[in-house]
């Protein structure tokens, strides 16, 4: 079978929901597997491998330094990103009105890149430890949106500003936003998954 342009894993589930999973830097597509277990034991996954490759990791796309990104490479990354999704989509079924992206660190500034970019053809997204990852963008209608946000109190990268003028971002374009501030910094920690947990059951 065709890797569709990305390294990837496919895994069936019992229901009409997929996952996205996209992992932070020096993952892979097998790095969020347990977690969208735990997140929705019932659920598909779709978990890409980043293709930029930083000393050896896998990202989603080139940084210029901690936190300063190469934004054009950004664009270019998330629209190669959203056809990656398309074509899975036609190859194994995926019911697009039931996916949802889960980004941790690097990944989930790729998926929110794509929802500023318009990109996005997932209707909800769990971002752990997300960035603001452009820094002039028009933010298209996001009025059927939903979106959570989990940001670490103590996290140096994401620092929780940062999470909060993505979180402001994404409202002012009509998405429904929860911004849960986590005791911990970059990391994820079990409270994160809890949270992420409950937000995808309401």
């Amino acid at each position: 079978m065709s890797d569709l342009g990305f390294i990837h894993r496919f895994v069936p589930g019992k229901s009409t929901r997929t996952l996205l999973l996209l992992h932070g830097t020096g993952g892979d597509e097998n790095d969020l597997v347990d977690l969208g277990r735990t997140l929705d034991p019932n659920a598909a996954l779709l978990s890409p491998r980043g293709k930029v490759l930083e000393n050896g990791a896998p990202r989603f796309f080139r940084r210029l330094a901690e936190g300063v990104f190469d934004e054009e490479d950004v664009i270019a990354r998330a629209h190669e990103l959203a056809h990656f999704v398309d074509d899975a989509a036609k190859e194994y079924k995926i019911d697009m009105n039931d996916l949802v992206a889960v980004g941790y660190s690097n990944g989930a500034n790729i998926a929110a890149a794509m929802l500023l970019l318009g990109l996005a053809k997932f209707p909800q997204a769990i971002l752990f430890r997300a960035m603001v990852p452009l820094s002039k963008i028009d933010v298209p209608n996001l009025k059927a949106l939903r979106v959570f946000i989990s940001a670490g109190r103590l996290d140096p990268i994401a620092q929780v500003p940062i999470a909060q003028r993505l979180a402001q971002l994404l409202e002012s374009a009509g998405a429904e936003v929860t911004l849960q501030l986590q005791p911990g910094g970059h990391e994820l920690t079990p409270p994160d998954v809890t949270d992420a947990r409950e937000w995808l059951a309401r």
